[in-house]
């Protein structure tokens, strides 16, 4: 069976549960910018910027404590007041958001966010629609692979991503999460 450490996830209901039943050592973390896509949904427009920027200090904190204090601050605020539901959203989602807060800042980059899969998702889809059907399965595996390779910078890395510093990543994740990972695969 293959070690899974954590899930970052859209908030799908039930898929929480399903991913601790086949993983029961696996964290499940909401997708940050899924959270704040779900606030805006409560704004209106001219207030967008007003939100992001109350919504920033919960989600960039740095610890449990501060994190809980700003969602507080900004249940309490203007924001708060003119647009209850968001601070809701927020608690709703609290035990799925908090373990993001415990991550340092290169494993959270990795965390941030399920766009990264979304896109990568979404441009195989196109490479593989755009052709129609296929003479054989090898040929699909080409088309797949040319495609990612496209995605590719120079250094290896998926153009899609979002952190610059893999070792730097691949060190926090090895300190985090001690033997459960072999990073020499």
């Amino acid at each position: 069976m293959t070690e899974v450490c954590f899930v970052c996830c859209d908030g799908l209901s039930g898929l929480p549960e399903a991913i601790t039943t086949v993983w029961p050592a696996a964290i499940v973390q909401t997708c940050i910018v899924h959270l704040i896509r779900a606030s805006m949904r409560y704004s209106s427009k001219k207030h967008i910027t007003q939100v992001t920027a109350a919504l920033r200090p919960i989600y960039q904190a740095p610890t449990l404590d501060a994190a809980a204090a700003a969602l507080d601050e900004l249940e309490s605020g203007e924001i708060g007041r003119r647009y209850p539901a968001i601070p809701r959203t927020w608690r709703a989602a609290w035990d799925e958001f908090t373990p993001f807060l415990a991550y340092p800042l290169e494993i959270r980059r990795v965390l941030y966010t399920t766009n990264m899969i979304e896109s990568l998702n979404a441009r195989l889809r196109k490479a593989t629609r755009n052709r129609g059907a296929f003479p054989s399965e090898r040929a699909a595996l080409k088309t797949l692979y040319l495609t990612i390779r496209t995605m590719t910078r120079p250094d290896g890395a998926i153009g899609i991503t979002r952190s610059n510093g893999w070792k730097a990543t691949l060190n926090a994740f090895a300190i985090q999460f001690g033997d459960r990972i072999n990073i020499n695969k």
